[in-house]
């Protein structure tokens, strides 16, 4: 007794192509025409095919039977066949499938490693025939950890002929084991497969998404760990079409989430960790950037890719200066654009041109990082072109032509909290007082993002040379009346992870250091005398966001 009968059949399944669409076509077709009409011509055609027809249904009766072979091997029903074939060598029949099954998985990857062999001869039969086959075969396999030499190869087996397609079915079933993590493939090989099937990559973005956004506990620290060890910023930068896909995803997001600040943090984290990946690549294997931002204003994409790291921090403002000057000019074409009365067309693409060169801010939001940092270190006479990069930043559709209102609060914030951070002692109840009118919506009026509000509290109180009891009495004051306790500690702990990184240069780091920690002390205290009612209508006020 031996494996051979099982192997005999694997062997004749691998060296036989599998039915094509075109051929089934073509005979579903023969039997409708048979079937309408007894005539000497039928007949005729009927015997010309004969044969061809008896070779085809033998062919397709082989497949049916070795896909069955392979799914028998895959379950725990008990063979009968199986078990009276090894039940006088002692051998149990589920070692016995083990041992067909690890057979019958080498014997097709070996067969699918062969190299084209038609390239010289289109009408010679290529060895790429089998790869469909053998991708269908392993459909039953999809979760199997004997299979997974034979589906790596399958994935990770060059294109180079058009015969050599994958199963749509195979597919379907590696996304949706992956995705239930009831599968384990190597890096590449999952590279592959989201090049392969564009539902897989969409279901690992949106679930990227998800895991980050509906968790409200979320740091930017998680946050980074969850987009290393989704492979998603690797994928992008070794495949661009992968990135390209993935972008989208995110520009489709972030319109219908335009203020939700969690999105923001994502795709700037995921950016920065992409460009990162980027870097690491050898240059022969780099694909231009443009290539990766084909939509993105070109003058800005280089100088709003750059790391604020990459350059000295002396260079900083100057580089700020630049950047606030080529968005004001874009914004200000798309203005005139509308009140020129021009078609609706050229309006549109004013409005795209915007929105992307907006988009790309929020994936360089490092720079916007050093934009706040910068504006809680600087008098009143630097702080223009700064503020105005902030308030797009935050503000960025123009809604209702209410961008200058928008910028004379946003000075304002700014004069009334580099009053209150500038005193030597604890600031007095009415400044106080006037800070928390400012986080009051006026009716009717256009008032300035939380966000925007909160980033420039935290940036004075951690910058600030205000003693640390003073400044900790203001943020308190912003936090408790915005009520973003949560979303201040995940500020303070993207000015730690950034400090840590080299990003956020200081020349009293340590000093920096102490404050932030102190403070996030404090909010965490704020958080733990929280009611819970409180933070659950803060959750839904602040997080709510639908993944479809």
């Amino acid at each position: 007794m031996s494996l051979l009968p099982p192997v005999i059949q694997l062997q004749q399944m691998t060296e036989e192509p599998s039915p094509n669409v075109q051929e089934i076509q073509f005979w579903l077709d023969k039997m409708v025409a048979w079937g309408r009409a007894d005539s000497p011509n039928i007949q005729r055609d009927v015997s010309l095919h004969l044969r061809r027809l008896s070779s085809y249904l033998q062919q397709l009766l082989t497949h049916i039977n070795n896909l069955k072979v392979l799914c028998q091997l895959t379950t725990d029903e008990d063979d009968a066949a199986a078990q009276a074939l090894m039940k006088p060598m002692g051998v149990p029949p589920n070692e016995y499938h083990l041992k067909v099954l690890r057979k019958m998985v080498a014997l097709l990857q070996e067969n699918i490693g062969k190299s084209c062999s038609s390239l010289g001869n289109i009408n010679q039969r290529c060895s790429c025939d089998s790869i469909l086959a053998a991708s269908e075969a392993c459909v039953p396999l999809a979760t199997c950890p004997e299979a997974a030499p034979l589906i790596d190869a399958l994935l990770q087996r060059p294109a180079t002929c058009v015969r050599a397609a994958l199963s749509e079915d195979f597919l379907d079933a590696l996304s949706c084991a992956y995705s239930r993590q009831n599968l384990s493939l190597e890096e590449q090989a999952v590279f592959s497969l989201w090049h392969h099937s564009l539902s897989s990559l969409e279901v690992a973005v949106l679930s990227l998404l998800e895991s980050v956004c509906t968790n409200t506990g979320s740091t930017p620290q998680r946050m980074l760990q969850q987009v290393s060890q989704s492979l998603l910023p690797k994928a992008c930068a070794q495949q661009c079409s992968i990135f390209l896909v993935v972008n989208d995803i995110f520009r489709s997001t972030l319109k219908q989430a335009e203020g939700n600040e969690c999105v923001k943090s994502l795709i700037q984290i995921f950016t920065n960790c992409f460009l990162t990946e980027l870097a690491l690549l050898q240059p022969q294997k780099c694909v231009s950037l443009k290539a990766f931002f084909p939509q993105s204003p070109q003058s800005l994409l280089v100088p709003l890719s750059t790391l604020p790291s990459e350059m000295p921090q002396e260079a900083w403002e100057h580089h700020l200066n630049w950047l606030s000057g080529s968005l004001q000019r874009l914004t200000e074409d798309e203005e005139e654009g509308d009140g020129d009365g021009d078609s609706s067309s050229s309006t549109s693409r004013g409005h795209h041109r915007v929105f992307e060169a907006w988009f790309l801010l929020v994936q360089c939001a490092h720079w916007v990082q050093v934009t706040v940092q910068l504006l809680g270190t600087k008098g009143p006479e630097d702080c223009g072109p700064l503020l105005w990069l902030l308030t797009f930043y935050h503000h960025p559709t123009n809604r209702g032509h209410h961008r200058a209102l928008q910028l004379v609060h946003a000075k304002d914030a700014w004069d009334r909290l580099h009053t209150l951070f500038s005193v030597s002692t604890s600031p007095p109840f009415d400044r106080l007082q006037s800070l928390v009118t400012l986080l009051s919506p006026q009716p009717q009026q256009p008032s300035l993002s939380p966000s925007f509000i909160l980033g420039l509290s935290v940036n004075f109180a951690v910058f600030s040379q205000q003693p640390l009891s003073g400044s900790t009495q203001v943020l308190q004051t912003v936090v408790h009346r915005s009520g973003l306790v949560e979303e201040a500690a995940c500020a303070l702990s993207s000015l730690e992870l950034r400090l840590n990184a080299g990003s956020c240069s200081s020349s009293d780091a340590n000093r920096v250091h102490l404050r932030i920690k102190s403070l996030q002390n404090t909010l965490t205290h704020m958080h733990a005398a929280w009611s819970p009612a409180e933070s659950q209508a803060h959750t839904l006020t602040h997080t709510h966001i639908k993944f479809n």
